[in-house]
């Protein structure tokens, strides 16, 4: 009887392990599709800003921003992706293609490292 018991303690901590952990997985998945999003978007606006298109990098990096913003996520790394972010901003909206690329390529490498 109690051999019985212990299978069944068995089987359902199993059962429960192979429900549990893909549950966790995703919600850990979930938490990061902000900073997914921010990474393409910061990425997306270096393409531009190296095209020279400042007012296109400045969008992507503004949507980036939010991105960012939203993961609610404490890392020094977003910290430093936000810095960068507004960095491109500022410079896009001055017409500085360049500089809004290198600081949306900044911001997507630390963004990347958020991960």
């Amino acid at each position: 009887m109690a051999t019985k018991m212990h299978r069944i303690t068995l089987v359902i901590a199993a059962v429960g392990a192979l429900v549990g952990i893909p549950m966790l997985n995703g919600m850990a998945l979930a938490g990061n599709k902000h900073i997914d999003e921010a990474v393409e978007h910061a990425r997306g606006a270096a393409s531009h800003g190296k095209e020279g298109h400042a007012d296109a990098c400045v969008q992507h990096a503004e949507e980036a921003f939010k991105h960012a913003q939203g993961a609610g996520v404490k890392n020094p790394h977003l910290d430093e992706g936000v810095k960068h972010l507004k960095e491109a901003v500022q410079h896009g909206k001055a017409g500085h293609a360049d500089a809004c690329k290198d600081h949306a390529e900044g911001g997507a490498t630390h963004l990347a490292e958020v991960k």
